[in-house]
């Protein structure tokens, strides 16, 4: 099984690492079935027909979410596969990739389509990116795409695992990569208000798109990794 269930409804799929400045990033796609019986899929990763059978044995695919600028390179393939779903992007994202169709930007509102089911806001503060956050209750589980990285030592080399260390994204003390967290020297105060919605939510567990999740403790977790804000 490529699909790993980490609570009721909820599956993630690890994907294959990407290299970027010479070091490898794992990559990682989250998917809920929702009470409509369709499938709300975030941070789509590069398809492959076993992923396609497990995806299609669960439901309906019906959201395809891309959450932040930087997390595009696959959505064309789902969006070629599954023409009926609903295609969410962030702002950012969709001015980036104006050649392809989104029905609907992101905002600090949950979609009626989930409304109920999966908060979510945009963290702001950022001069560079903003990303959509969101926690699926049910699982009690926050979903976050760069916000935190979390790599495990023994994944890279000596070299690497300095880079890591210095970027701050060296597991169990991962957080946004230094330069991320730079971008936000000018905002501060959104950041802390987007923090606080975070922190409003009864979270236990944390899927983040690079590195190790954190499966309960998941609200000591989040305090750490956002000391910075």
């Amino acid at each position: 099984m490529m699909l790993e269930k980490t609570g009721e409804n909820i599956w993630i799929y690890n994907g294959p690492k990407v290299q970027f400045y010479g070091v490898p990033f794992p990559t990682r796609m989250t998917v809920i079935l929702l009470n409509n019986k369709k499938l709300w899929i975030h941070s789509p990763e590069k398809m492959n027909p076993q992923l396609k059978l497990e995806i299609d044995q669960l439901g309906e695919v019906g959201y395809l979410v891309s959450p932040n600028k930087l997390h595009h390179l696959f959505v064309e393939e789902w969006i070629a596969a599954y023409p009926q779903a609903k295609n969410y992007a962030t702002k950012g994202l969709i001015k980036k990739r104006s050649d392809i169709k989104f029905d609907k930007a992101l905002s600090d509102i949950a979609e009626n389509d989930w409304k109920g089911e999966i908060e979510q806001l945009i963290f702001k503060g950022s001069l560079v990116m903003e990303e959509a956050v969101f926690f699926y209750k049910a699982s009690k589980t926050i979903i976050l795409t760069d916000l935190i990285e979390n790599f495990t030592a023994e994944t890279l080399t000596g070299w690497q695992r300095r880079l890591a260390k210095f970027a701050g994204i060296l597991a169990p003390n991962g957080k946004a990569p230094i330069d991320y967290r730079a971008s936000f020297f000018m905002g501060k105060q959104q950041a802390r208000e987007s923090l606080a919605v975070m922190q409003s939510w009864d979270v236990e567990n944390v899927i983040m798109s690079h590195g190790e999740c954190v499966f309960g403790e998941g609200k000591a977790f989040l305090e750490r990794a956002f000391s910075w804000v």
